[in-house]
């Protein structure tokens, strides 16, 4: 019993020797490293990656959605490095800048500023390095440069939606990156992720991330947001767009394509646009989004609401006819139709045919203002539509409460009345849909970092029209494709298009009354026109040397829908 216990005893103050002689090895190194070695492993350590610690930018995501609801990456972290200097540390200046401009391109003239501040320990002289570019750049080991990780946000695709999408900025009084337009800054709080800090201390990294990793402390009200806007529809739209600016030379150039039965956003965008990864030189303006933050007298595309609202009050059928007198003079006001030209006695269908002011302000007439006011009020055109975008503004409506009668004559035909386009869209979204207000929208589902996720549900609109109603506008406006546009021959054997022009003249704001020469072209079709699964609509603002919209706009429009029935294998319908 004796001998096993000073086996033991013996066995105890062997291993009790063997850890002290290991920590007096371990006690030697660290003082030889720390200590005698000191400026060399500093050196070294000033040539690592991770320099020193830094709070690294974090974000959620947004993603577009293809025809088959895959996702496809519209804003997202992208990793890399940034790049600095301590002027203080750097001996060769030359060698040094010719190094670095290798491998990354350096402005010659503000690097040699920077490197010429002695007293400076630190200037960032180049942020977004890729790992390659990292890379070689540590290879080179050069004092004073130090490369840290860094995150920033990154949209790729490019100009994509830019006016949808947004970006993130810094705000005016604080450094703090925040979402500043479009779905950025509706979805902030949803996207928004305070910074992660990344240390190089082992020990500290491990236990102050300890209670996260025991505690789940992640907000469930973040996360990413998936939108309705389809990639390959959203770069059709914007080609097209593109080509009308360039050949027309406007102003600008806008689109809009959704599903007129639920309001989800396919595509929409404005050009000239930007890139939302190289801003600069973009101005505030080019960052707003016309299609719901300016307003617009939108012409001969409300003329349809206008028969809508006629025939939904009883006030006509489609077989009623109106003696047009060509010219109309109301509270001291003389109207006109486009030539000018009085047609006789003219059915309604060709009141929508040839775009007749004088038919939709007989209509205005017959049916009588205060039953005109309701329809128009209950379409909400002075309204916002509850989109998910920021900055949404109000349509300017007031000429509906007038007393006179001329304001409602104008209105018939789209002007005196001044709409923002995704207003107009909703608006005319009843004609086809079977008479229902929609909530117009881009996102369609949260994605939680908690891993569930919530779709975007909108409440059923109000019932503006019957269904009856409905199909009835439906079948007039096929028609104009059939017979009228072009004189039917852009219209598709095997499809339904319903479809409707608009030529407005722009108000001069200075002087009063309306330029001559300055026009906003409109355009706006569903189909198939019975059962639309789609409504596009175009405008563009100052064509030059051309007057109407059937001359700029069925030429993009034909194309887009052609675009879509191919794309999302629509069946013919006739």
């Amino acid at each position: 019993m004796k001998s096993v216990r000073q086996s033991a005893v013996i066995r105890i103050r062997i291993i009790t020797g063997l850890v002290l002689f290991l920590s007096l090895i371990l006690i030697g190194r660290l003082y030889q490293i720390q200590i005698v070695q000191h400026d060399l492993f500093y050196n070294r350590a000033q040539q690592q990656y991770v320099y020193t610690v830094q709070d690294l930018y974090t974000r959620g995501d947004i993603y577009f959605s293809t025809k088959s609801d895959e996702q496809v990456s519209a804003a997202t972290i992208l990793r890399g490095y940034l790049l600095s200097i301590d002027p203080s540390r750097i001996e060769d200046v030359e060698g040094t800048y010719a190094a670095l401009n290798s491998v990354y391109p350096l402005d010659q003239d503000l690097f040699l500023l920077r490197v010429g501040k002695k007293e400076r320990t630190y200037y960032e002289i180049a942020q977004e390095l890729s790992e390659d570019e990292a890379d070689a750049i540590a290879a080179l080991g050069l004092t004073g440069v130090q490369l840290y990780r860094d995150q920033w946000r990154y949209y790729p695709g490019d100009d994509l939606a830019a006016r949808s999408i947004g970006f993130v900025g810094r705000t005016e009084n604080s450094n703090t990156l925040t979402g500043r337009y479009g779905l950025e800054r509706y979805y902030e709080e949803v996207l928004s992720r305070e910074d992660s800090r990344m240390s190089i201390n082992l020990f500290a990294e491990i236990f102050t991330n300890l209670g996260s990793i025991i505690f789940d402390n992640t907000e469930s009200r973040t996360g990413d947001i998936v939108t309705t806007i389809e990639p390959t529809v959203a770069r059709m739209l914007d080609r097209e767009l593109q080509k009308t600016q360039e050949e027309w030379g406007s102003a600008f150039t806008g689109g809009i394509i959704i599903n007129p039965k639920t309001g989800a956003i396919y595509a929409m965008n404005v050009v000239p646009t930007f890139d939302l990864n190289h801003r600069t030189g973009a101005t505030i303006e080019d960052f707003k989004n016309p299609l719901v933050e300016d307003v617009y007298e939108m012409g001969s595309i409300i003329k349809p609401l206008t028969v809508a609202a006629g025939l939904d009050s009883g006030a006509i059928v489609p077989e009623s006819v109106y003696d047009d007198p060509g010219c109309v003079e109301l509270n001291e006001f003389t109207f006109c139709n486009y030539d000018g030209r009085s047609r006789g006695v003219v059915p309604m269908q060709e009141i929508l045919n040839q775009s007749l002011n004088t038919g939709v302000a007989f209509i205005v007439d017959t049916m009588g203002k205060n039953k005109f006011r309701e329809y128009f009020k209950a379409l909400k055109l002075g309204s916002e539509t509850g989109i998910d975008l920021p900055n949404e503004t109000y349509g300017l409506v007031a000429n509906l409460d007038s007393p006179r009668d001329i304001e409602y004559a104008t209105a018939s035909f789209g002007q005196g009345i001044a709409l923002t386009p995704i207003a107009t869209v909703r608006a005319l979204s009843t004609l086809g849909n079977g008479g229902k207000l929609v909530t117009p929208h881009i996102v369609k589902r949260i994605e939680y970092q908690d891993g569930s996720s919530k779709d975007v549900l909108f409440p059923e609109g109000d019932q503006v029209f019957t269904e009856d109603t409905s199909t009835t506008i439906s079948r007039m406006l096929t028609t104009v494709v059939d017979d009228a546009l072009r004189n039917g021959k852009v219209k598709l054997d095997n499809y339904s298009i319903a479809a409707k022009t608009g030529t407005a003249q722009i108000a001069d704001r200075e002087n009063g009354g309306y330029y001559e020469d300055k026009f906003l072209h409109s355009f706006f079709g569903y189909f198939p026109s019975y059962d639309p699964e789609f409504l596009v609509f175009l405008y563009t603002v100052e064509p030059k040397q051309v007057r109407y919209a059937s001359e700029t706009l069925t030429d993009p429009f034909m194309e887009i829908t052609k675009f879509l029935i191919n794309y999302y294998n629509v069946p013919p319908d006739r």
